[in-house]
């Protein structure tokens, strides 16, 4: 097996929705904001290549959507899925399976592109297969109204359309292999509705796939909850046992979004579990 780091593009968002509650005093420190409170956010997914698999978590927000609606996010840097995937040998098309955490258009959005003369959609690795979850494939297909600006149907339908869209079958409790796959999942609920967090066997270390549920190395402290969550009570009893079990089997925790710490391990302390060793990802997968 070998794992490569894929950087679909980088974006800012608001401090204030990334942080919740925690002051500006405080989350500054960790994640400092420009003049107009945006903080850096990656966008970076992870594509392992197993075998005859090439297994792609994430794609990124795509570049299907409106100039003005790429505006809100202030993209930034020159990186891009598919240049990538090319650094590393790579083609869109050589990509055999696309494991969506969820369907935040900043997570899947990647996963489909207009078509030839912009008349509709269609998906973006024409020989992949799709995988979501039922649960949360209904949630996004028919969202409730505090996420609906997240779950924008031209980034979801196309797969089902497709008829590469398949389902996770999930195990009894909130974690368990994926036989589809080969990995391991937590499925948690806090963010959104079974979202789920990839845990990769990789040359004797186990690297968590964090997606949403620990957006930065700054989110650690189990109050730093996003104000995007749509359940923040659920996410802190998600994050206290997905945090502990990481400090006491020393996991290695792949950040999604923290544009600038790639792979970290948090340890118990004093003060509860806090950041212990940041690399950059050539560092665990050489």
């Amino acid at each position: 097996m070998k794992i490569y780091p894929i950087e679909a593009g980088n974006f800012k968002l608001d401090g204030g929705g990334m942080f919740g509650v925690v002051p500006k005093t405080i989350w500054n420190k960790t994640n400092p904001a420009d003049a107009n409170n945006l903080i850096d956010i990656a966008a970076r997914c992870m594509l392992i290549e197993d075998g005859n698999r090439l297994i792609l978590i994430d794609t990124g927000m795509g570049n299907k959507q409106s100039e003005k609606f790429f505006g809100y996010y202030s993209l930034w840097g020159d990186f891009s899925l598919d240049t990538s995937l090319a650094k590393y040998g790579f083609h869109r098309d050589d990509v055999t399976d696309v494991f969506m955490t969820h369907l935040h258009f900043d997570h899947c959005g990647g996963s489909v592109n207009w078509n030839k003369d912009k008349t509709g959609y269609e998906v973006a690795f024409k020989n992949a297969t799709f995988w979501s979850n039922e649960n949360h494939w209904e949630w996004a297909t028919k969202p409730n109204p505090r996420e609906k600006a997240s779950f924008l149907s031209e980034n979801i339908l196309p797969m089902q359309e497709s008829g590469q869209l398949k389902f996770i079958e999930r195990p009894d409790s909130d974690f368990g292999i994926s036989k589809e796959l080969g990995f391991d999942i937590y499925y948690v609920d806090g963010h959104t509705e079974k979202q789920m967090i990839p845990h990769i066997n990789y040359n004797g270390k186990t690297i968590v796939f964090c997606a949403d549920l620990l957006a930065t190395a700054g989110h650690i402290p189990i109050p730093y909850v996003m104000g995007y969550d749509t359940r923040p009570l659920l996410t802190m009893p998600e994050k206290t046992k997905f945090l502990t079990t990481a400090a006491e089997k020393n996991h290695y925790l792949w950040l999604e979004h923290d544009a600038h710490n790639q792979i970290i391990t948090v340890e118990q302390t004093e003060k509860g579990v806090r950041l212990k060793e940041v690399y950059r990802c050539e560092d665990i997968l050489i």
